[in-house]
C-alpha cells in the first residue's frame, strides 16, 4: 500500500505532506490580514491565489524545460489527472467559501475538513482496497474529535443545512483530488506534480473568474503594497509550493493518511493565531491541537513502518 510513486520514498512523501499542511495553515492568517486592510472578498482572493500560483509554476516549468525533460506520462492518464484535479480544486475551494458564508467559519470548516477523511477512507476502501485497520480507524476518529474541539471550542457556532450541504460538497471535491492522485500514483509510474499543479490552478482560476468578478477583483485599499506582498506570499508558499509538495506526496501515501496529515492546516492556523496575533490559548485550542498532532504522528509512523516493510519484502529474492 505504501509503494513509492515515481521512485519517491514514503518518508520523503510524509515530509512533503507535513510541510504542505503547515503551509496551508498560514494562508488563513495572510487572508485575515488582507481582509483587514482591503475590501477584497474570499472568492476574489481565491482567484488571485490560483492565478498567482499558475504564473509562478509556469515560470518554474519554463526554467525546468531548459534543464531536463519532464517525466513521460501517457496522454490519457495525464488528461484524467489534469481535468480531475482542476475540477476538484475548483469545487473544493468555491464550495468551501460558500459554506463559510452560509453557515459560518467554525461549522463550515469542521464539516468540510471533518468529512474529507471519512469520504477518503470510504473511497479508498471501495476503489483501491486500502484498509485503515483498527489503529488507523482510531487515529482518524481521534483526528476528527480533535478538529471538532479545536474549531468548535469557541462560541457562536450556527448550523444551517444549506451551509452544511455546501461544506459536504467541498469535502467531496477535496476527496476526489486526493483519491485520484493516490490512484494514479499506485503503480509508481511517472508523475509531474509541477505540471499537475499548474493545470489545476489554471482550471481553478477560470472557474472562479465569473464569481470573483461579481465580487470585485480589484481591492480598494490605502495599503496597496501590503496587500500585494500578502497576495504574492499566498500565491507562492501555501499555493504553488504547498500544492506541488501535496501532489508529489499524496501519490505515495495511503489516501486516508494523507487526509489526516492535511488536518495540520487548522493546527498551523491555531498556532499562528496564538503566537503571532496574540489570541488567548484556550483549553479547546490546546486539547484539539494535541489530539490532531497525536493522530497525525500515529498515522505517519504506521505509514513509514508499512513502507519499510514493503521495501524489505521487495528486497527478498523471489
Amino acid at each position: 500500500m505504501s509503494k513509492p510513486a515515481a521512485g519517491l520514498p514514503v518518508g520523503r512523501s510524509l515530509f512533503y505532506l507535513v510541510v504542505a499542511g503547515v503551509a496551508w495553515g498560514t494562508a488563513g492568517a495572510a487572508a485575515s490580514l488582507i481582509f483587514e486592510v482591503s475590501d477584497l472578498g474570499p472568492l476574489a482572493l481565491s482567484f488571485w491565489r490560483c492565478l498567482g500560483g499558475l504564473v509562478l509554476l509556469l515560470a518554474a516549468l519554463a526554467l525546468r524545460a531548459r534543464r531536463a525533460a519532464a517525466p513521460a506520462e501517457p496522454r490519457r492518464r495525464r488528461l484524467l489527472r489534469v481535468l480531475g484535479t482542476g475540477v476538484g480544486l475548483t469545487v473544493f475551494q468555491s464550495a468551501y467559501f460558500a459554506a463559510v458564508e452560509a453557515t459560518g467559519l467554525a461549522v463550515g470548516t469542521v464539516v468540510a475538513l471533518g468529512a474529507g477523511p471519512v469520504f477518503i477512507a470510504v473511497g479508498a476502501r471501495l476503489t483501491m482496497g486500502e484498509r485503515l485497520g483498527r489503529g488507523g480507524l482510531t487515529a482518524v476518529v481521534g483526528a476528527l474529535a480533535g478538529l471538532a474541539v479545536l474549531v468548535l471550542g469557541g462560541d457562536g457556532a450556527t448550523v444551517r443545512p444549506a451551509g452544511v450541504s455546501l461544506a459536504l460538497l467541498s469535502a467531496a471535491g477535496y476527496a476526489t483530488i486526493t483519491l485520484l492522485t493516490r490512484w494514479l500514483g499506485r503503480d509508481g509510474g511517472a508523475t509531474d506534480s509541477l505540471a499537475t499543479s499548474a493545470w489545476a490552478f489554471g482550471i481553478g482560476a477560470a472557474g472562479l473568474l465569473p464569481m470573483a468578478g461579481a465580487e470585485g477583483l480589484v481591492p480598494h485599499t490605502a495599503r496597496a503594497a501590503q496587500v500585494v506582498t500578502l497576495l504574492v506570499y499566498v500565491a507562492a508558499v501555501p499555493t504553488a509550493l504547498a500544492y506541488v509538495l501535496y501532489f508529489a506526496g499524496a501519490a505515495a501515501v495511503r489516501a486516508a493518511t494523507v487526509s489526516v496529515i492535511m488536518l495540520l492546516e487548522p493546527v498551523s492556523a491555531a498556532v499562528i493565531a496564538v503566537v503571532v496575533f496574540r489570541e488567548q490559548l484556550t483549553a479547546a485550542t490546546a486539547v484539539g491541537t494535541l489530539l490532531l498532532l497525536a493522530a497525525v504522528a500515529g498515522l505517519a509512523f504506521a505509514e513509514a513502518r508499512s513502507g519499510a516493510h514493503a521495501r524489505r519484502r521487495a528486497a527478498v529474492p523471489a
